[in-house]
């Protein structure tokens, strides 16, 4: 529920209480600070509340962007203040202030002068950009009369739309999706459709594509290559509905965060199955696909983990691309070379339609190359030449991401002798895996993940403050995709390598579902959780004894199961804790990002 507190009596014409209902507002009326007091204290402490100058004037939605967004405790325009649940003992405290004080007005709008209050009691509030939405309170009745002109000549719909398009977007998307993407958007707001329903219908129609490549007929990849822009297009719409309506929520950045990376390697997997059907064995290649993406995620993710709240945080590198910025053209051109998911999407769609799923992958096997190269080169050289100081908060963010389970833990309680910085550690144990995955000895990946084991755990023996040490989790992904990967392709067994997939996509699942808890503030995955899942030096292990012991038909049904134990364990954990975090009320949260 919410309800307004208009303070003194609307004026005549305005509307005032008309826009605040068709907000979802019950609107009541003060005659003055302490009968807002009163009212105030009335409203049952769960539900949102704002006071609003009677006399207020300007557009409905600059009233849903200061009233009506769920990510704020406290938010505010000219003339209006709100709170929810969180933030209404510092707006109680505030009006209470101000009628202790109301001998003494200097402003004349009530919400004004409690949002001065709050502000100089420290409360964050938030203050959204309006651009040329008006929100004002007149003094008299010229003024009224002008911003009653002012909103008049502003498009408060067109201006809605306009907005509803993130703001910083990919070629593709910008121009190809979103100018009638944001009128679907529009579409489905008017019939109470939510971006929950929009994301799930995204990921279905990405399903029903992945089925129609699997079928391995012209007709079945034409049809899927459709259906993938389809969805493509549910999925900009999804983002675009919750900004236009303003209805963001813990779940559904969840949803659509998580049913984007199951759209993409769903498909990857009807590609492949077509492509058996055809005769030709690509599961490698979707394998390799799918790895080389999840690296460049959790690339992404750590760099932007460890900057998040880093102080002096300059570089040449980065004032180099600022100034890049400024040149028009220059931003898109950086923008389409990282393969952002627009981009990535249309190239894949375009050439399953019209070429063969192994060309379809060795082209996206080369661009996500190419990409991963560019994006982690810049990020080390901003790495190497910035002064920054990291926080406790980024190290163990890195540490979670690392992923590392008991054997790895043990090893740093244990160990005495400390080898060196934690990157050199980890990648001199990932080298060791490396050469002994291609050795050609039956047990020379076991003791090269022994090896690797203890230099996950000696890795992470102190907090991961250098300049470079966001790579130590990349480092990791990469280490154990690569050792199913490789192993895999290594047993030439039918099988093997779609067990792999599984499991690969499992495991990918816990550590994007470990990211979206630490955007989300809700810390790692418990540790229950990875003691079960073993951890990724485990998982590296186990996976190396399996190959070892077991050959051909064995070994395939061994990571069969273990990736659907993985997967059992992993998402229904996750979905228990996002169901209940949503259930629980937690801070709604919208990811305006870089795209994926």
């Amino acid at each position: 529920m919410s309800t307004a507190i208009l303070t003194g009596q609307p004026v005549p014409g305005s509307s005032i209480e008309g826009d605040l209902r068709s907000l979802g507002f019950e609107v009541r009326i003060a005659s003055g600070t302490a009968d807002a007091e009163t009212l105030l204290a009335e409203v049952p402490c769960a539900d949102r509340v704002a006071l609003v100058d009677a006399r207020f004037v300007g557009h409905p939605h600059a009233l849903r962007l200061g009233l009506t967004d769920p990510r704020f405790p406290l938010a505010a325009v000219p003339g209006a203040v709100t709170a929810q649940a969180s933030g209404r003992q510092e707006l109680t405290r505030a009006l209470a202030r101000e009628r202790s004080a109301e001998a003494a007005v200097l402003i004349d709008s009530l919400p004004d002068r409690v949002l001065t209050a709050l502000t100089d009691d420290g409360a964050t509030v938030h203050r959204p950009e309006l651009g040329t939405l008006v929100a004002e309170v007149p003094a008299d009745p010229q003024a009224r009369n002008e911003a009653r002109q002012s909103v008049a000549a502003v498009d408060d719909e067109a201006v809605r739309l306009k907005s509803a398009v993130k703001a910083r977007d990919g070629f593709f998307t910008t121009f190809c999706v979103s100018p009638y993407s944001r009128y679907l958007a529009r579409w489905c707001a008017r019939r109470g459709l939510t971006p929950n329903q929009v994301t799930t219908a995204s990921l279905l129609t990405a399903l029903i594509a992945a089925a129609c490549a699997a079928t391995g007929t012209r007709g079945g990849f034409a049809a899927a290559g459709v259906l993938l822009i389809a969805s493509f297009v549910l999925d900009c719409t999804d983002g675009q509905l919750a900004r236009y309506s303003l209805q963001y929520s813990t779940l559904g950045a969840w949803l659509d965060a998580t049913f984007d990376r199951a759209k993409e390697y769903a498909y990857y997997a009807g590609l492949a199955l077509g492509a058996a059907r055809g005769g030709d064995d690509v599961w490698a290649l979707a394998l390799g696909a799918m790895v080389l993406q999840t690296c460049r995620h959790v690339v992404d993710f750590s760099f932007n983990e460890a900057n998040h709240d880093a102080t002096a945080n300059t570089s040449p590198t980065a004032a180099l691309s600022d100034k890049l910025d400024s040149v028009g053209w220059t931003v898109w051109v950086r923008r389409m070379i990282v393969l952002p998911i627009g981009e990535r999407w249309a190239m894949i769609a375009l050439l399953t339609a019209f070429t063969t799923p192994r060309i379809t992958f060795y082209a996206l096997l080369i661009g996500c190359a190419f990409a991963a190269t560019y994006t982690t080169a810049g990020r080390v050289l901003r790495s190497l030449t910035r002064k920054a100081r990291r926080t406790d908060r980024a190290a163990q963010a890195l540490a979670d991401l690392a992923d590392n389970g008991p054997l790895a833990r043990c090893v740093a309680r244990i160990t005495r002798v400390r080898l060196g910085s934690p990157l050199l550690v980890a990648g001199a144990g990932t080298a060791v895996l490396a050469v002994s995955l291609f050795s050609g000895v039956t047990w020379a990946p076991v003791a090269g993940a022994l090896v690797y084991a203890i230099t996950a755990g000696q890795a992470l023996y102190r907090p991961l403050k250098g300049a470079l040490d966001w790579l130590v989790p990349p480092l990791f992904r990469a280490a154990e995709y690569g050792t199913v990967l490789v192993l895999a392709v290594k047993a030439e067994v039918n099988g093997a390598l779609p067990a792999a997939f599984g499991l690969v996509a499992a495991v990918a699942y816990h550590h994007y579902d470990t990211v979206y808890r630490i955007r989300g503030n809700a810390g790692a995955p418990p540790a229950w959780l990875v003691r079960t899942a073993g951890g990724q030096e485990g998982r590296v292990l186990l996976v190396t004894l399996l190959a070892a012991l077991l050959t051909g038909d064995a070994f395939a049904l061994a990571l069969t199961a273990l990736a659907v134990a993985v997967a059992l364990v992993v998402v229904a954990e996750s979905v228990r804790f996002w169901v209940a975090s949503h259930r629980a009320g937690a801070p709604a949260v919208h990811d305006e990002g870089e795209p994926a």
